[in-house]
């Protein structure tokens, strides 16, 4: 799938993204940069799926923050899974995240950092110019993700610790909860929080209460949504 410049006319571009005026934008800019480019749209992940399996793309270009399917709430979390699955059945596929939430993305930095594909990012506030910097980079086989906030800090959080933070801030589940729908025990669960608090540098601190600051840190880290 990787591709260089010099092919621009053998190019398939998947643009991913539910707004329509961001959608549009986007695949006006790319025709006008890659003239004879084939140009592909997705607006959830069902469908970007389906388009990828179908047409094999040389370039995705995704938000992260789309819906699962028609009628469902657009979240990050479900284009960080979308880009999990790309990365993991599609080793070689260049990517671009244009997106408003690409802190969320220190949640794979394990595979972001082994994928063999092009992997750049590119927040929504770039200028057009820097945008398609950043795609020419993707095409090129290049990785450049210095803007997306603690994944070159050292930060390692374990997808378990993940589940735990999912389980307690988005559904509201309380330890034995938690340990029930993992299957472990509630020990285990108390042993993933001090281990997360420890990733995070959060210890008790008195007259704070540690789990709303551990939710506090685990949203601004990009963690939870």
């Amino acid at each position: 799938m990787k591709q260089t410049l010099t092919e621009k006319a053998l190019l398939k571009i998947l643009v991913i993204d539910d707004h329509e005026s961001v959608l549009s934008g986007t695949v006006e800019l790319l025709r006008k940069h890659y003239l004879d480019a084939e140009i592909i749209t997705a607006i959830n992940a069902y469908h970007a799926l389906e388009q990828v399996s179908i047409l094999q793309p040389d370039l995705v270009v995704m938000d992260l923050s789309i819906p699962k399917n028609m009628g469902v709430t657009a979240r990050p979390d479900t284009g960080v899974q979308l880009l999990r699955t790309f990365m993991k059945n599609y080793p070689d596929l260049n990517i671009v995240v244009q997106s408003a939430h690409i802190r969320t993305l220190v949640r794979i930095k394990p595979e972001v950092d082994t994928h063999k594909g092009g992997f750049t990012v590119a927040d929504k506030s770039l200028s057009t110019q820097e945008m398609l910097t950043r795609v020419d980079w993707a095409l090129q086989g290049l990785t450049h993700t210095k803007d997306i906030k603690g994944i070159h800090s050292g930060l390692e959080i374990k997808p378990e610790w993940l589940k735990v933070l999912n389980l307690a801030f988005d559904e509201g589940l309380q330890d034995k909860a938690i340990a029930e729908g993992m299957s472990i025990s509630e020990r285990m669960v108390r042993h993933y929080w001090s281990k997360l608090q420890d990733a995070l540098d959060i210890y008790p601190d008195q007259g704070k209460n540690i789990r709303i600051q551990t939710e506090m840190r685990a949203r601004a880290e990009g963690l939870i949504d």
